[in-house]
């Protein structure tokens, strides 16, 4: 499986969840964030064992939001427009990740920092507003629910999975499903996604397996 390209873009929530066939329901409470942990995105590279066994694994920099993975490009829009502000808190700022890919999927590791000053965080009414929303860019459509996220300490977590379409120049329709799970550190954005192909003859990773991963990219930050 080729890996998708490393592109700039915005970022935000983060989030650990459960397998897809539980995942339909949004979080029904958000916990606030407690405190500001310290946080060295330097640390990401250490989650390189985490990853598949046999998978190529890369760097991946200034890459802060997950929609990138998603095949949406800057100039990308949200409906309802608000739902974008789930993943764009660190827009404008850096990234610091990993990118594997293997037959039981792709999967990305990111730590974003925010521009200098800016505080993350989530109004849990947008969380209800955006229970299901979509992200559009050129002949590319995410399809997204809200899933529930497992608790990190001291974060606000968020999970999405991702039902994207593509439909390339000769008309044919490319599928792909995404799972999403971001933590908002106040000052750090960490977030998974694994993209696995629907028709692929190997069995694809879980998503339970990018919500851990998820919680152990967090703690590795913190050290």
């Amino acid at each position: 499986m080729r890996l998708l390209p490393a592109l700039g873009a915005a970022l935000v929530l983060a989030g650990c969840g459960a397998p897809a066939d539980e995942d339909r329901t949004a979080p029904s409470s958000i916990p606030t964030v407690a405190a500001a942990a310290s946080v060295d995105p330097d640390r990401v590279k250490r989650m390189r064992g985490a990853l598949p066994a046999g998978d190529e694994v890369q760097d991946v920099v200034d890459v802060t939001s997950p929609v990138a993975y998603w095949g949406m490009r800057p100039g990308w829009t949200a409906e309802p427009v608000a739902c974008a502000a789930l993943v764009n808190g660190a827009d404008g700022g850096t990234g610091r990740g990993l990118a594997s890919s293997g037959d039981g999927g792709q999967v990305y590791v990111v730590i974003a920092t925010p521009p200098p000053g800016r505080h993350l965080g989530v109004d849990p009414a947008l969380l209800d507003e955006c229970a299901q929303w979509s992200a559009t860019y050129g002949r590319s459509t995410a399809t997204v629910s809200l899933v529930p996220a497992p608790p990190v300490e001291a974060a606000v977590t968020v999970g999405m999975s991702a039902e994207i379409r593509t439909v390339v120049e000769s008309g044919t329709e490319t599928d792909s499903q995404a799972y999403t799970y971001l933590a908002l550190l106040d000052t750090h954005l960490v977030f998974v996604t694994l993209i696995v192909d629907p028709g692929s003859p190997h069995p694809p990773l879980p998503s339970q397996y990018a919500a851990e991963l998820l919680v152990n990219t967090v703690a590795t930050a913190r050290g």
